[in-house]
């Protein structure tokens, strides 16, 4: 029995916890910000409103805190969304106990000052030198991984030894993990995989939607290479993999149809998707000014096609 902390009350944060229980683990779940989440996780029955589904009475909730950071942890598990990444990075710098971390957030960060993209596991040791971090990516939808149907995902570490250390703690006959060493390009590939989620919903028919993913997968090796990620990782859990279930039906791909149809970003959100988090569009305004500047535009015009769409506001074209 090891002993889990889950820092992000979530779908996906919650759903985490189901694995990690059903491996006999001591998991307690904490949530910084949201008080839906917070009133979720510590009600009798923990039903969780995002899920639709209770949550087990085995899970132990708790009030964030440094001093909760600081008790003796055999993972930390950080499932905040993209914003909450400094936030915890400052916190888990002061820890006087280094327990292992693992991220489940997906993102890139472009940092002016040094005009660079970083992925969250450099962001969190060059910025708050939080080591010994591991990363788990792949296609993982949060209900679906709640009602304990069959998921496979991949988790990236330096280390081989930390990420199967890991993977054996967490690992269920319904939760399946592989490994990598490949840090930088399962970062990567998992993050931008919501632009291109966004371009293959584009598509108005399965024949075009299929010729957008050959492209997009073409682009995405291209730019996994250029971060200095490796190539086969692409072609596994956390490329095409990630890929095909965001296309498939997720906000990224529900918005891509929109734009597809001809309506600009803004006014397809009003209208369609009011209330929905995009995070294609979040991650095509973070990297833009990296991409239309450092990049070969040759070499990605379906990411040039969209980062412009969504910075201008602008019907979008795709040649």
């Amino acid at each position: 029995m090891k002993n889990i902390l889950i820092i992000g009350g979530g779908a996906m944060g919650s759903a985490f916890t189901f694995p990690c229980l059903e491996k006999n683990n001591k998991v307690t779940i904490t949530e910084p910000y949201s008080k839906v989440f917070i009133r979720n996780l510590s009600s009798k029955n923990k039903f969780h409103s995002a899920l639709k589904i209770n949550l087990s009475k085995k899970l132990k909730f708790r009030k964030f805190s440094s001093d909760l950071l600081n008790e003796k942890f055999d993972l930390i598990v950080i499932a905040l969304s993209l914003s909450g990444i400094d936030f915890i990075g400052k916190q888990l710098k002061n820890l006087r106990i280094k327990s292992p971390i693992l991220v489940l957030t997906k993102g890139l960060k472009y940092e002016k000052k040094n005009k660079r993209i970083w992925t969250i596991s450099e962001q969190l040791n060059k910025n708050y030198n939080v080591s010994n971090v591991s990363v788990l990516k792949g296609p993982c939808l949060a209900k679906e991984l709640a009602r304990k149907n069959q998921t496979s995902v991949v988790i990236a570490n330096k280390n081989i030894k930390i990420a199967k250390f890991i993977g054996k703690m967490i690992s269920t006959r319904y939760y399946l993990t592989e490994y990598s060493k490949d840090v930088v390009g399962i970062e990567v590939s998992s993050a931008i995989k919501n632009i291109y989620s966004m371009i293959i919903g584009a598509g108005q028919s399965l024949n075009s939607s299929s010729n957008l993913f050959q492209k997009s997968v073409l682009e995405m090796k291209y730019l996994i290479k250029y971060f200095k990620g490796k190539d086969e990782t692409i072609s596994g859990l956390a490329g095409v993999g990630d890929l095909y279930v965001s296309a498939a039906g997720g906000r990224n791909s529900k918005m891509g149809s929109y734009l597809g149809k001809g309506f600009s970003f803004k006014l397809a959100k009003k209208r369609f998707m009011p209330n929905d988090t995009v995070e294609g569009e979040q991650l095509a305004r973070e990297i833009a000014p990296f991409i239309l500047k450092k990049i070969d535009k040759k070499k990605i015009p379906l990411m040039i096609s969209l980062l412009q769409a969504i910075l201008k506001n602008k019907r979008l074209k795709i040649n």
